[in-house]
């Protein structure tokens, strides 16, 4: 694997901490800037808003850039977002920061995402994805919890501060290792972006990640509060299951990373029946500790597994126009992140508990499998078109 594929998942764990780890400093922001917590929380929820728009119009915007150019000054960008939210001494300001950060955040996976399965073979698409995705997992067992100290021990925007300083130094390793021009030379035409997204199986892959996604946020989102409130976890104890979590979306990332490009359907059968199955468990034996600390390094798991095929096949379903493709599945991933806790906290607001978002989780994680069911007969269909077979017969004639 190239080492320039191990950079990019260093920058997106640099910059995945930002996106994470708020959920740690909410009460010290919110005193610090004279707001509520809710107040302060609708800045994570400025950051899911920059990044549901970010990914497609960057993406394009930069598409005749050379890949290099692009991902320098997407991160050129974030460091002084996170500057500014530094310094930041209103919450309009820092609001604003995190909109300005998201949305190149999401430009950067975009670019990235075309950039890392550009740098290796076809059949080695998947490893590259998982390495770059993997960065968002350490994000969530090294980021979250690191930024949560360094901002509960000097303050939040020293926790800002070392996200700027992360970003730097992942700058310092994009333009040590990216190619400095596009593969090949080419300059994605824009007609052919356009023309790639009327394909009817690529929307119904966009609906399999958004609702895959929502299936492992809806829970994942309001696991800490079902730890403590449901299970009767110490509060003390949650930080370290969700490491545990963390720890398995790592081993789940690496381990879909190696199926993606050999038996992507397969990958995806599996993994979402395995969140549907763990989903279920939790919400049956949220009451017992450890059950619940168990399927909590299994919901990681099962939940990363599918986040490289969920990438690669957008890359192999576009086509020709591959650069708006992959960025809109970017968007389609933070469908899902917004939907899931919106849904999940319509169920607690009802009074139906905890254990309800994980049952949600559930029924989500069931749509997956029949997206999935529906991609695959898409698949068989066109495979036997009569376009198709033309294609395989002009390839065995030059053969």
């Amino acid at each position: 694997m190239p080492l320039a594929v191990y950079v990019l998942g260093m920058a997106i764990f640099a910059q995945g901490t930002s996106e994470l780890m708020l959920a740690g400093l909410l009460p010290e922001m919110a005193a610090d800037l004279g707001v509520s917590v809710p107040d302060a929380g609708l800045l994570i929820s400025a950051f899911a808003l920059g990044m549901l728009a970010g990914a497609p119009v960057l993406a394009l915007l930069t598409r005749r850039w050379p890949r290099r150019r692009a991902l320098l000054a997407f991160l050129v960008i974030f460091v002084l977002a996170h500057v500014a939210g530094a310094l930041a001494t209103g919450y309009a300001t820092l609001f604003a920061t995190r909109v300005i950060g998201a949305f190149v955040y999401a430009g950067f996976w975009a670019v990235a995402a075309i950039t890392a399965v550009g740098l290796v073979p076809a059949g080695a698409r998947g490893r590259a994805m998982s390495v770059v995705a993997g960065g968002l997992t350490l994000a969530t067992v090294i980021g979250l919890p690191a930024g949560t100290v360094i901002g509960q021990h000097l303050g939040w925007r020293a926790a800002f501060w070392t996200v700027a300083a992360l970003s730097t130094i992942a700058m310092a390793g994009v333009a040590a290792t990216i190619p400095g021009g596009r593969p090949g030379g080419e300059v994605p035409r824009l007609r052919h972006e356009l023309g790639a997204m009327t394909s009817a199986r690529l929307w119904v892959s966009y609906g399999t990640t958004a609702l895959a996604t929502g299936a492992l946020i809806v829970t994942f989102s309001y696991l800490g509060a079902m730890l403590t409130e449901t299970t009767g976890l110490p509060e003390r104890w949650v930080p370290a299951v969700l490491a545990l979590y963390g720890v398995g979306a790592f081993i789940g990332v690496t381990a879909g990373g190696r199926t993606a490009d050999t038996r992507p359907f397969a990958t995806l059968y599996w993994g979402f029946a395995g969140l549907v199955a763990v989903s279920a468990a939790l919400a049956l034996t949220a009451g017992s500790p450890v059950p619940a600390i168990a399927l909590a390094f299994l919901l990681g798991a099962f939940g990363f597994a599918t986040n490289p095929t969920l990438n690669t096949r957008v890359f192999v379903l576009a086509g020709g126009g591959r650069t708006l493709a992959t960025a809109t599945n970017v968007s389609a991933f933070n469908v899902g992140i917004t939907a899931g806790p919106w849904l999940g906290g319509l169920a607690i607001s009802a009074g139906a508990g905890y254990p309800a978002t994980a049952w949600i989780g559930a029924g989500l994680g069931t749509a997956a499998l029949g997206a999935v069911a529906l991609g695959a007969a898409l698949d068989r269909r066109a495979a036997t078109s009569p376009a198709a077979r033309t294609a395989r017969v002009a390839a065995h004639a030059d053969a």
